[in-house]
């Protein structure tokens, strides 16, 4: 694939072979010298308009554990602050000639325009409420690597769906994988007609214990302009995934960062069955795999699979 702006753009075999490329840059994390020379020589853009620290520096650790060089680029502190717009700003930056660029910006269908502005390949790193797509790719591995295929699995996304754009992009990855998705939340914050992606719709969580997976999302303060809910204390009392509706057989995610209180209590936080930790993890080594992808993988003629080793295999 030349970019990766939507999960849209990916089939499950697409699904499936980022996920095992991913597995086998998993033995690079346990040497004691982390770097492959897949990438050696390319460079790769990190260019940040929202701030970021799971998907910023996981990126950055991918791009150097492939031997890429790496650039780093904050919105804040450059001249976007004098008024230069993003088109502006890419164009400028790809005098540079960077071979990938990995944007996230709080403009939903950003990462498609910027498609259009340079030769680089793309990686969506999020554009507003529209899509996380490596995200949901992280997503689909630590669940694989937990329960093994998804098929026929159920998987409930809770919380605040309207301001989510990883909601978005897991309805569409989970369901791709043979999931059953449903999503739950006060009415304010289920977006109309989310039932047209193929997912189901709740506004209690009665039926919680149904599921196989619960994936409790962030309430995005910084993207409410409004007030969605009466309080949040209100909102703990009657969406908080608690230890008394998370049950024993139930695996928990959670996109980070974590409101301890609000949509998680503390102790399902810590508890055995959450995977939040394996997320961050799986962050690193996803997108390996998709740096790889686009760059060495279906861009290059000689399109033999990577070994962890680095070299064809």
């Amino acid at each position: 694939m030349d970019h990766l702006l939507s999960i849209e753009d990916l089939d499950r075999a697409a699904i499936e072979r980022i996920c095992d490329r991913a597995a086998s840059f998993s033995e690079v994390a346990d040497r004691e010298i982390k770097k492959v020379p897949a990438l050696r020589g390319r460079t790769v853009l990190n260019l940040f308009y929202e701030s970021s620290t799971r998907t910023r520096s996981s990126f950055e650790l991918a791009a150097k554990r492939l031997s890429a060089d790496v650039v780093n680029f904050a919105a804040s502190g450059s001249s976007v602050e004098k008024g230069e717009s993003l088109k502006d700003t890419i164009l400028t930056l790809g005098a540079h000639k960077p071979d990938a660029i990995v944007i996230r910006t709080p403009w939903a269908g950003s990462a498609e325009l910027v498609s259009r502005w340079t030769p680089a390949a793309i990686v969506n790193a999020g554009d507003g409420k529209h899509e996380h797509p490596t995200q949901a790719l992280l997503d689909v591995h630590t669940l694989r690597s937990r329960l093994g295929a998804l098929d026929g699995k159920r998987i409930w996304i809770v919380g605040d769906v309207l301001h989510s754009r990883v909601a978005r992009s897991n309805i569409l990855a989970f369901q791709k994988m043979g999931a059953h998705v449903t999503v739950a939340g006060p009415p304010t914050l289920i977006p109309r007609g989310i039932e047209a992606l193929g997912c189901d719709v709740r506004f209690d969580l009665r039926d919680l214990p149904e599921a196989d997976v619960v994936y409790a999302l962030r309430m995005q303060h910084e993207r409410m302009d409004q007030a969605w809910v009466p309080s949040l204390r209100e909102y703990a009392a009657v969406y908080q995934v608690n230890g008394k509706r998370l049950q024993p057989h139930q695996v928990l995610m959670h996109p980070g960062p974590v409101n301890r209180g609000v949509e998680l209590s503390g102790e399902v936080v810590d508890s055995p069955q959450a995977v939040i930790t394996a997320q961050v993890e799986a962050g690193v080594v996803v997108r390996m795999a998709v740096l790889y992808e686009v760059l060495a993988g279906n861009r290059a003629k000689d399109r033999t699979p990577i070994t962890a080793a680095g070299a064809p295999a």
